[in-house]
């Protein structure tokens, strides 16, 4: 009861701070608008810090570019908005929602938001499981395409996690989005997930086929592939530390891998990347074992590392951080959930391994013998040729079409 009256009374305050800025929401574009399609998430996807975020933003680039009409709502409570990226939207001519008041004054809350756009939109995009299960529910199926975005299978990172670490809550988190992602496909019309190995792996529980199309990250390979092996040096992890699997992955690296590269090779530095690292990943800082945080622009860091490394221990989907090292034509040591959705071939026993002895041989040989780094790096282009734009863009647009 006390948490309740708490968060109407900072809506109220909020409330009075829009009336001394009359800031109002104009709803009249959307009541004339053809091809609308309304896109929400956890968060305004931040393109420059997560891999989902930068996905969905891709796709939003897409939708725009085809003549589609989008508007955009994060599922956070009014007084927690956060709109820093909203300009940068709007400057795309995305209609988004932020807190602000209707012609009466009243507050425009998140509820009131969706029940009003739904009247007019014709596909509604929910992104992320949690999103999908509260949110489509305010939308009419005979008359709105229902689209679940799973952005990677939950229950499947959530099992991994389980199998690997024994944690009892990561049971109880698998089977509790299990449930979730089941009812969410029953209630869809159609469901998107990011690989083919994710949509294998979500046929074991759930058959309807002809629903699920695979829609993955989009990556551009950069025809300036930096600097040479020679003048390169030192591997770099890149991760959002929000998502546990990066934490799981940069506490192997310090506390298993890297100790065992430097029994030989103590003067090899890594550097991890990556919005919000905790306390515990910060602590790990040291001169050969950099922790940066947030970094803006990673150029850098790609063109000047020799090599990429991400030993994920679990987790489910398309890894962004691996088709961004790909971009750059870095080469990448990585686990087979790492390598998930990338065909590394004829190169496989040389990227993926799930043991860290073999690991560190992977990662020894790449780091030191030139020609099959510059083979592994020329190939790259090759690997991220099914993350095009075109082929992206073609399946888009086969889920956004009438049925």
């Amino acid at each position: 009861m006390y948490k309740r009256l708490r968060m109407r009374f900072k809506n109220y305050l909020l409330q009075c701070k829009l009336r001394k800025t009359q800031k109002y929401f104009d709803f009249s574009n959307l009541e004339t608008a053809k091809n609308t399609v309304f896109v929400i998430d956890s968060i305004i996807p931040e393109f420059d810090k997560d891999s989902g975020s930068r996905r969905l933003y891709n796709i939003i680039k897409l939708m725009i570019k085809n003549n589609f009409f989008v508007v955009l709502m994060s599922d956070k409570k009014e007084y927690k908005y956060n709109a820093s990226y909203v300009k940068h939207y709007r400057d795309m001519g995305v209609i988004v929602y932020e807190p602000s008041l209707d012609e009466n004054s009243k507050l425009i809350n998140r509820e009131s938001f969706v029940k009003r756009v739904s009247l007019f939109v014709d596909y509604a995009w929910l992104h992320r499981p949690t999103i999908f299960y509260k949110y489509h529910r305010f939308f009419q199926r005979n008359s709105t395409k229902i689209i679940f975005d799973m952005v990677d299978f939950h229950y499947l990172r959530h099992r991994r996690e389980w199998e690997k670490t024994a944690h009892p809550r990561a049971k109880k988190m698998a089977d509790k989005f299990l449930k979730i992602e089941i009812d969410n496909c029953i209630n869809s019309d159609c469901i998107i997930a990011i690989s083919q190995q994710d949509k294998k792996e979500l046929l074991a529980h759930y058959s309807e086929e002809k629903k699920i199309k695979a829609i993955g990250n989009i990556h551009h390979f950069k025809d300036n592939s930096g600097p040479s092996f020679k003048e390169r040096s030192g591997l770099l992890f890149v991760g959002g530390f929000d998502h546990k699997p990066n934490i799981d992955a940069v506490n192997y690296l310090h506390n298993t891998i890297m100790p065992v590269v430097w029994q030989h090779h103590p003067e090899i530095e890594i550097t991890i990347a990556g919005s919000n690292p905790t306390c515990e990943i910060l602590a790990m800082k040291s001169e050969k074992f950099k922790v940066l945080g947030y970094v803006e622009d990673l150029t850098t860091l790609f063109q000047s590392a020799k090599l990429f490394v991400a030993p994920l221990r679990f987790g489910a989907g398309v890894k962004g951080k691996i088709g961004q090292s790909l971009e750059f034509g870095l080469p990448v040591v990585t686990t087979s959930v790492g390598a998930e959705g990338f065909d590394f071939s004829p190169f496989e026993k040389n990227i993926i391994s799930n043991h860290t002895q073999q690991f560190v041989e992977n990662l020894r040989a790449l780091y030191f013998k030139e020609v099959l780094w510059k083979k592994i790096h020329l190939n790259s282009k090759k690997t991220l040729d099914p993350f095009s734009v075109h082929l992206i863009e073609k399946n888009i647009l086969e889920v956004l079409k009438p049925d």
